[in-house]
């Protein structure tokens, strides 16, 4: 589940050149973000690589490579965090919570003494309570949330207020929800988000190791497959499981202002705190062409996943690989390329949906 890539966009330039005489019927050429889609086979070495893409009118689905379908579920990592800050702020927008509480307030004795006084749920949703990140500790991952809190505090946290990426902040967000609400994060974001919204292909697994169906494999950086995994570690930060559609439909309903009040929509979008480099659960990337995308990456074993979608939720993207390791270096030049491609590079169609739109 790592650090959102840096914010600076790659710009995709392709020239195709045509050899002979065209024939009187060509194929349409490739659209610019299957042509760096396939670069994450071709350089990246993934297995295979999809993506989807869709606005109120249409919808578009690419994959290249073997065993990869549109309907598959797969592991969404870091996604989660974007349900659970908007789980958050819901709660905030009903006076359950404020983002200004410490966190003490809700989960007290957890942080030790001064900690818990003055890091607050603000702090937590935008990565600058300087808690350690559990995920980069030593040893193996805890299952509990606490115990991986307390693995986290094992070191010494970072000065407050600057933005450092740490899984740890949302494992303490979803204590903080279940304490509040009396359900758990997984309860509480199905009944908030997942239902209300018919994302039929999301699910918190828990103990479940295996993928939904249907689903294809999944394989980790020395290509032994992984597709059954116990993902309790992840927890709040990092264990849902999701699909393409589900995943874009989530996007363009929260940036869409379906799921959250105008202030607490404000909130989400407010990059201040980490000095532009996260809001709360997103974090945004803004394009050559002067387009603002907002979402998040999930990074988790077997699996690689991005979302991206305008400002106004009416343009959306997710893509994926089915590993969570590419060749050095390709996934911080591809990722970027690859939004350049679908955001500025390829205008908006209005033709019929394929299979179901999202939204």
């Amino acid at each position: 589940m790592p650090t959102p890539w840096k914010r600076s966009a790659v710009v995709v330039a392709a020239v195709l050149l045509a050899l002979g005489a065209r024939p009187l019927s060509p194929e349409p050429d490739p659209v610019p973000d299957s042509l760096v889609l396939q670069r994450f086979v071709s350089e990246g070495h993934a297995p295979a690589a999809a993506l989807l893409s869709a606005s109120p009118r249409s919808s578009r689905f690419q994959a290249t490579g073997p065993d990869i379908d549109r309907a598959d579920h797969f592991r969404a990592g870091s996604i989660t965090k974007t349900f659970i800050a908007t789980v958050v702020l819901q709660l905030g927008a009903e006076r359950r919570l404020r983002l200004d509480d410490p966190v003490a307030r809700h989960l007290p004795g957890l942080l030790p003494g001064p900690l818990g006084r003055r890091v607050t749920l603000r702090a937590l949703l935008t990565h600058t309570s300087g808690i350690p990140d559990y995920a980069t500790a030593a040893g193996p991952a805890p299952a509990r949330p606490a115990d991986a809190v307390r693995s986290a505090l094992a070191r010494p946290p970072r000065p407050p207020g600057s933005y450092a990426y740490s899984n740890t902040n949302y494992a303490l967000l979803g204590m903080v929800v279940e304490r509040v609400t009396g359900r758990s994060y997984a309860d509480e974001t199905r009944r908030r988000i997942i239902n209300p919204l018919r994302l039929t292909g999301t699910s918190f697994p828990g103990a479940r190791t295996a993928l939904p169906a249907p689903h294809g494999r999944a394989y980790d950086a020395r290509g032994h497959d992984v597709t059954a995994l116990d993902a309790r570690h992840a927890g709040a930060a990092g264990e849902l499981i999701s699909t393409l559609d589900d995943l874009n439909r989530f996007y363009a309903a929260l940036l869409g202002g379906r799921l959250l009040p105008s202030p607490q929509l404000r909130e989400l979008l407010d990059t201040r705190p980490s000095h532009g480099a996260y809001g709360m659960g997103v974090y945004p990337v803004t394009l050559s062409c002067g387009i603002t995308v907002w979402g998040h990456n999930g990074h988790i074993t077997g699996s690689y996943v991005r979302t991206a979608a305008t400002t106004d939720g009416r343009r959306t993207l997710t893509f994926r690989v089915n590993t969570d390791t590419l060749a050095a270096g390709t996934l911080p030049a591809l990722e970027p390329a690859l939004l350049e491609a679908e955001f500025c590079a390829r205008p908006p169609v209005d033709r019929p949906p394929v299979d179901r739109p999202p939204g």
